[in-house]
């Protein structure tokens, strides 16, 4: 898409036609879009289909009421901050105080959007036409033009001084797909992380596979997870140096240390399993979660708890386990074939067997559920099956 091509989505004729293909169906395109070129310019067409289906995949990011109003491109809607996670880091700097932030790589807006509507000033800046468009209009169409100024830029050309905070998203894909270095970020993470040390308050999106060696000291790290998939990372500057965070959405809750606590200690498989959620692992928070537990590891390389009591946690799944066993398919088809499983839940930690491979292995059948962890414990390859508790874990 142009942005010759998007602007004409912003008339009165691209408004209307966009707004009538809301609930349309992907796979009947074709006859759809014939239909559509009987009485619009073939090129408004394919646009306005195009930015229809991108609005329906923004609806998981976005929700349906701002989804089916905001604009996207391609690539913008998918590095998009969920709309949870950017209200909850909005939420944090205004609890700092900050009224003004500078938006550094801010794509379509998102996070610029959750900043207004809190009432936070903002400055939006990238340096893609079509972005910094797509971004405006997403102002204006949300009510919030008058709080967000977008500006087409280098970032590095930015001046922040006038600002509370700087915020900085840097890019995480190149032409070759997503890059896990963050030197290869645009701009590169050095770059960031001078220019939040520059500010009063400052945070930088980054991923949640970022090394803990490439945190700057006198930076804050948290992890951030939304209904239990951890979505990204963030590097504080101005608030709690060297903290680590784990933080869960919705909530929030948050899991922190400053002086992280050893390793604990690897013992026997007891009645309960905790998974620890994505976030509490990312963060290496795992042994305070276990000591919370009064549980242990099953293994010392492995990030699953046991317990021989069960506790109520918020940053764990708790599974009560019927069985232990060394690692063996036909073991686990007659077991499940004896009880009935048919609904078979398959995780693994520590094993080379995907999910679905073994479901096609063991064949489940019947009316009864489980859930089987493939996994190592103290050393050895095995098989714990288990059921969630369904008592609530987070009171």
């Amino acid at each position: 898409m142009t942005p010759e091509d998007f602007a004409a989505l912003l008339t009165p004729e691209g408004r209307a036609l966009l707004d009538s293909l809301r609930d349309h169906d992907p796979a009947q395109e074709l006859a759809l879009a014939t239909r559509l070129r009987r009485e619009h310019p073939a090129a408004l067409v394919s646009a306005a289909l195009g930015q229809a289906r991108l609005r329906q995949r923004a609806v998981a990011k976005f929700g349906a009421e701002d989804a089916f109003r905001m604009y996207f491109t391609p690539g913008g809607g998918e590095m998009a901050t969920r709309a949870p996670v950017a209200s909850y880091r909005a939420g944090r700097l205004a609890e700092l105080g900050v009224r003004s932030v500078a938006d550094l790589c801010c794509g379509i807006g998102g996070d610029a959007l959750a900043l207004a509507r809190i009432g936070i000033r903002v400055l939006a800046v990238d340096r893609d036409p079509l972005t910094v468009a797509v971004a405006r209009a997403n102002a204006e169409a949300l009510g919030l033009a008058e709080l967000i100024e977008v500006r087409e830029a280098d970032v590095t050309d930015i001046d922040t001084s006038g600002y509370d905070a700087v915020f900085l998203d840097p890019a995480r894909r190149s032409g070759r797909g997503r890059t896990f270095d963050p030197e290869s970020y645009s701009p590169p993470l050095s770059w960031a992380v001078e220019a939040a040390r520059r500010a009063r308050y400052a945070a930088i999106k980054v991923a949640p596979g970022i090394p803990h060696e490439a945190v700057p000291p006198e930076a804050e790290a948290e992890w951030i997870s939304d209904q239990g998939d951890v979505k990204e990372a963030v590097l504080w500057f101005g608030t709690a140096p060297g903290t680590v965070r784990a933080t869960l959405l919705p909530g929030p809750r948050t899991l922190h240390t400053g002086d992280p606590l050893p390793d604990p200690e690897a013992g026997p498989v007891g009645r309960y399993l905790y998974e620890p959620d994505g976030a509490v692992i990312r963060a290496h928070l795992v042994a305070e979660v276990a000591e919370q537990l009064a549980g242990r590891l099953i293994d010392p390389t492995i990030a699953y708890v046991t317990a021989d009591e069960l506790r109520a946690t918020p940053y764990a799944t708790a599974y009560e386990i019927t069985d232990v066993l060394p690692f063996g398919l036909k073991k686990l088809k007659a077991l499940l074939r004896e009880r009935g499983v048919g609904i078979l839940t398959v995780k693994k930690r520590g094993s080379a067997i995907e999910p679905e491979e073994l479901r096609k292995k063991v064949k489940p059948q019947g009316p009864h559920s489980a859930t089987v962890f493939l996994t190592r414990v103290a050393g050895a390859p095995s098989m714990l099956i288990g059921s969630p508790v369904t008592a609530p874990q987070d009171r």
